[in-house]
């Protein structure tokens, strides 16, 4: 296998989720062999300077890697361009990442997944994108690995040849959509992807991913997914500037090492048949609905007192 992919974390304000995620991946099987990049975002607050400077210390002292550097930025860049500025620094350099948030805890065989998927599909300019999180699927007969549409965000891994489709420019993306792309980059409306497209324009989110997203799905782009997820996501207790206190996308992370990749580059129609299902039907029904919604006001407020 080709020397594996360095592995860019972005880090902020949270000491704690970022040292469950540094020492999950220490416990992956290629950490020893990986570079991580840790890219430490300025603090936007003087509140925010004590946290910042936490995690920076535990990033540099961080070790079980082949090498770690740590970039602390001297201003506060926001989510977005951190990431847009760290992917490409390091497509550009390697050729190839894999990505992390700081609140992402990880499979032994996580690194491993998407190394030999990296390598596997390093020349099918149709795939670009690699995901490591997936739902928590009703159907249990999907192949180990499948291709889909959405990239998802929740850890995944690209090339420098699909980062280079990458169009930060909201209006150059929206301008392509029709009616027809539209339904079918929202997996015909059971998630509102296409939302979060509008909102960036009017300037409600500053979202790299759905960005990314519209990206791959206007090149014609596919992405690689496992059936069983390989990150859990911890950051949907509150604590981060873009997430509320959220149990629909718990999994259980996967144990065992991915061995099958598909041959064939083509989405999986029952594979996609499953996420539809899961997006149509996570919020369950209008009373569900509602005591999700009140336990999510609940909680934030909880937060907010502590």
């Amino acid at each position: 296998m080709p020397h594996p992919a360095p592995i860019a974390l972005f880090v902020y304000n949270r000491p704690d989720h970022t040292r469950r995620t540094i020492s999950y991946l220490q416990k992956n099987l290629l950490a020893q062999e990986s570079r991580l990049f840790i890219f430490s975002d300025g603090a936007k607050t003087d509140a925010d300077k004590a946290s910042v400077e936490q995690v920076r210390q535990l990033a540099n002292e961080t070790t079980g890697f082949k090498a770690v550097k740590v970039i602390a930025r001297e201003r506060n860049l926001g989510l977005a361009d951190s990431i847009i500025a760290g992917v490409t620094q390091l497509v550009a350099e390697y050729g190839k990442v894999i990505v992390f948030e700081d609140d992402l805890l990880s499979s032994p065989h996580t690194l491993q997944y998407f190394n030999d998927g990296l390598a596997r599909y390093t020349d099918d300019p149709k795939v670009m994108h690699l995901s490591a999180y997936m739902f928590d699927l009703k159907d249990k007969t999907l192949p180990e690995t499948f291709f889909f549409r959405a990239a998802f965000s929740w850890g995944w891994a690209t090339w420098a040849r699909a980062w280079n489709h990458f169009e930060p420019d909201v209006d150059k993306l929206i301008q392509q959509f029709d009616k027809k792309k539209i339904d079918e980059f929202s997996i015909n409306h059971t998630m509102n992807f296409w939302k979060q497209v509008l909102d960036f324009k009017a300037g409600k989110n500053n979202s790299w991913a759905i960005r990314w997203y519209a990206s791959v799905f206007l090149n014609g782009g596919l992405t690689l997914n496992p059936a069983h997820s390989l990150v859990h996501n911890i950051g949907h207790d509150g604590s981060g500037t873009h997430s509320n206190i959220e149990n629909t996308y718990r999994v259980q992370i996967a144990q065992k090492r991915v061995k099958y990749f598909p041959d064939i580059i083509k989405e999986d129609k029952k594979a996609y048949e499953a996420i539809k299902y899961f997006l149509k039907n996570r919020k369950g029904s209008l009373l569900n609905r509602a005591i999700h919604f009140l336990k999510q006001l609940k909680g934030r407020y909880l937060h907010k007192k502590t």
